[in-house]
């Protein structure tokens, strides 16, 4: 038994590995097609409609509470030491360039990633991408292409958005409860969050939306099998997505970590 599932868990890290191979390799394809200005344009704007007001929704309801939730956690240990001018700053170094990209492409990839696998995994398995071959119609600029830049474009959006909604939240928390001025409170943000920042969450969000469909079309265009195997696809996209987004947020934070001299 512990033979077998350690053959089963090596089965499977290797299946990861070889799909990152053909994620990145797909990456490439949809930025070459793109140059070349091969794709679809009519579709994009239909996933354009899908990714960003079809997403709006979710995308402020979770970054408004978090933007609360933050400030009630910050505000309350700096409220301690009398350093209540710093909520609005400790709130910019963390949400906004942190969680409001994070969040939004998070809710992005768990909406629409989903459904951008199932769907093309759905016509995957139904023979329609086949299909598609026979009439002379390359499926990834048909398919893949416009969801790309559908999520390149409207994540970054999306995410403007997000932030917004999230320091109009921890305005609230903070005067509400704390009895900090909103003018307090965005001086603060305004003093610690300079324009480069802004510049590098719009830079995440584009990355992370970029990630989140290229992603999600690679684990359509590998589903086999039926209707569980669809299921399946959609899910794996969801959670190889969020991975991605970390770990693509982590190396980004290093790049432009500011060390000390």
């Amino acid at each position: 038994m512990a033979i077998k599932l350690q053959q089963k868990q090596s089965v499977n890290s290797l299946n990861g590995f070889v799909h990152f191979i053909a994620s990145v390799l797909l990456f490439g394809q949809v930025w070459l097609r793109f140059i070349q200005g091969k794709t679809c344009y009519s579709k994009v704007m239909e996933h354009m409609v899908k990714v960003g007001p079809g997403s709006l929704s979710p995308v402020l309801l979770v970054n408004f509470f978090a933007g609360m939730i933050f400030t009630i956690q910050t505000a309350r240990e700096l409220v301690k030491y009398g350093a209540v001018e710093s909520v609005g700053g400790a709130f910019a170094l963390a949400f906004c360039r942190e969680l409001a990209p994070i969040l939004t492409s998070s809710i992005i990839a768990g909406q629409v990633g989903s459904a951008f696998a199932a769907e093309i995994g759905a016509m995957k398995v139904t023979e329609q991408i086949d299909a598609l071959y026979m009439l002379k119609t390359d499926p990834i600029n048909y398919l893949v292409v416009p969801r790309v830049i559908a999520c390149s474009l409207m994540v970054p959006i999306a995410t403007i958005f997000g932030l917004v909604v999230g320091v109009l939240g921890g305005i609230f928390v903070a005067a509400q409860f704390y009895q900090i001025a909103p003018e307090v409170f965005l001086e603060s943000i305004r003093t610690l969050l300079s324009t480069s920042d802004l510049l590098i969450v719009l830079l995440k969000a584009f990355l992370f939306g970029t990630m989140v469909a290229v992603n999600s079309c690679s684990w359509g265009l590998v589903t086999r099998g039926g209707v569980k195997q669809v299921g399946e696809a959609a899910t794996a996209a969801v959670v190889s997505s969020w991975v991605a987004i970390f770990m693509c947020d982590f190396f980004i934070s290093l790049l432009f970590l500011e060390k000390p001299i």
